[in-house]
């Protein structure tokens, strides 16, 4: 299923307008914390009409400092234009990666922790044994869940000032919270049960799980389907049309253009039907994992069954054995995944690149488009090249990320928190890397003629079926025969008709061979990319669950 129903996840055109007003202000790094540049002078009232109140002292001197901030320095210290950032995700290439900035940046993972709070609330209120978190009115529910749906970047600045204060990012949306509801009398006698029992790892792993899971679901596995989508539209359109292939270089039994793009088509569609089989986990098990806080203070409860049913109604599968943090094992594979997707389309794009070299494929032109600034004649096969190089960028990114973060020192160290705070980046370079493929197999035009120059060039192609049927019916040393006649010699069709002729088989053996040509001699070809549809049709929209 797709993550998000019954969790408060965004909608899509609301986050994106949230940005889309921000002009030549983006979120750095898809992660950073110059979410955006607002003033802070306005006044924000609660939905009852009154000014809020503070709940406790800590909080009110901490609101208090946050108010004492200088707003313009704040706001200074926010602004980003993209062409001052030192990310190309977020300058250069923002229009390709903006879809992934809801889930992906700091607004995002502020987002997501917002979800787990009120959903961890919520879950409290329907524990029986829990009598101090009475069934909250629906009302009550209302409140705490439109606080998820209308939750947008004036919200998530607070948080960064709050943080200011606290120095401590999962603490701020905490104290966010209870600012929030203060002023709602029924969620007013339960502040102090935000964040219960919990260590900042409960809700950042979670909300790290809901960011992959919607940042996939939504954008990633949609742009890989498109991709895979084009590859199986070219093969089946190119199925019959014979193209000379070329072992190490050279020469070699020929194919169809069609079966070669199938060949990408099914191995991309088989990385991607691993990737949406891949559980994203989540623990909610404290401090090391014991729910050590949970079990003095309600003793009674089932808490490791309390987890999972929380967990699980994120729709997040549960990992039951942890230490402080989920182990991340389950990253790193998918991160694994997504690189090995990678390197199957940089295999793609270098071979589109050589075919386009070889005069294989015209790339259709655009009126007023460059392709090189010195000779009028060129088109380069960018696309192609930028994909290779985001997907080189992105699998270094990934990379990391899937060998250091399994890797924890003892209940848990911080190496991890900073590492997850670019995951957006090797997502983002692999979303480039996929629409620069689909702009450049937008503008391929099959030029058949040169496909039939080559074909008609390499008559000696034929000398492997003609040494196959030789060794069927018992000639001697036939691939020898054969040496003789191609190697470092000129071989035409009148050369090979003349070979063949002279061969001692059955008549029928002989038409056969007669009747072939290095454009007939194709095999299954055709019929291989034909067959492509029905691997399209079972492998692409699944969904991670």
């Amino acid at each position: 299923m797709d993550l998000g129903v019954g969790v408060g996840s965004f909608n899509t055109k609301t986050t994106t307008s949230c940005f889309s007003h921000l002009h030549h202000i983006k979120p750095c790094n898809l992660n950073c914390n110059r979410v955006a540049s607002y003033s802070f002078s306005h006044s924000r009232r609660n939905p009852m009409g009154r000014t809020s109140v503070k709940v406790n002292n800590s909080i009110t001197d901490s609101v208090s400092k946050v108010n004492s901030t200088a707003a313009d320095d704040y706001v200074l210290d926010l602004e980003l234009s993209s062409l001052a950032a030192l990310c190309p995700l977020d300058g250069r290439y923002w229009s390709k990666v903006k879809d992934l900035a809801p889930f992906m940046s700091e607004f995002g993972l502020i987002k997501y922790r917002v979800v787990v709070e009120i959903k961890w609330l919520l879950k409290l209120s329907q524990i029986h044994e829990v009598s101090e978190v009475l069934k909250f009115s629906k009302e009550a529910e209302s409140y705490l869940q439109n606080l998820i749906d209308q939750f947008n970047l004036n919200d998530a600045l607070e948080v960064k000032k709050i943080e200011k204060v606290t120095n401590h990012d999962v603490k701020a949306v905490e104290y966010f919270l209870k600012q929030k509801c203060q002023s709602h009398p029924e969620i007013y006698k339960v502040l102090e049960f935000f964040h219960f029992a919990c260590t900042s790892e409960d809700i950042n792993n979670l909300a790290h799980a809901l960011m992959l899971k919607d940042s996939l679901n939504k954008v990633i596995l949609p742009s890989m389907d498109k991709l895979i989508r084009a590859l199986c539209d070219i093969a089946t359109a190119t199925a019959s049309i014979s193209m000379l292939s070329r072992t190490h270089g050279q020469p070699a039994s020929p194919t169809t253009l069609g079966k070669e793009m199938a060949v990408f088509a099914y191995r991309l569609s088989r990385e991607r039907e691993i990737l949406s089989q891949i559980e994203i986990l989540g623990k909610f098990a404290g401090a090391v994992g014991n729910y050590n806080a949970h079990l003095v203070a309600y003793p009674e409860v089932n808490w490791p069954r309390v987890a999972e049913e929380f967990v699980t109604s994120l729709g997040i599968s549960f990992n039951p054995y942890v230490t402080q943090i989920e182990s991340h094992d389950y990253m790193a594979r998918l991160f694994n995944s997504i690189m090995l997707f990678n390197n199957i389309l940089v295999d793609f794009d270098r071979d589109v690149w050589g075919y386009i070299s070889l005069g294989y494929f015209k790339q259709i032109t655009k009126a007023g488009e460059i392709g090189s600034s010195t000779m009028p004649h060129k088109v380069n096969p960018i696309d192609f090249e930028n994909s290779e190089g985001n997907c080189g960028i992105a699998n270094g990114g990934l990379s990391h990320l899937s060998t250091k973060l399994p890797i924890s020192r003892m209940q848990r160290d911080l190496t991890d928190s900073t590492v997850l705070r670019n995951m957006g980046v090797g997502l983002g370079h692999s979303l480039i890397a996929y629409k620069s493929a689909l702009q450049g197999i937008a503008k391929l035009q099959v030029n058949e003629a040169s496909l039939n120059a080559d074909l008609n060039q390499t008559w000696e192609v034929l000398a492997e079926p003609i040494q196959t049927v030789m060794r069927r019916y018992g000639v001697p040393e036939p691939y020898e025969k054969l040496k003789v006649l191609t190697r470092g010699r000129a071989v035409t069709r009148e050369s090979i008709r003349e070979f063949i002729d002279g061969l001692d088989i059955p008549t029928e053996a002989k038409k056969g061979l007669l009747d072939l040509t290095p454009h007939t001699y194709t095999g299954e070809a055709e019929e291989l990319a034909k067959k492509l549809n029905l691997v399209r049709s079972s492998v692409n929209g699944a969904s991670l669950s």
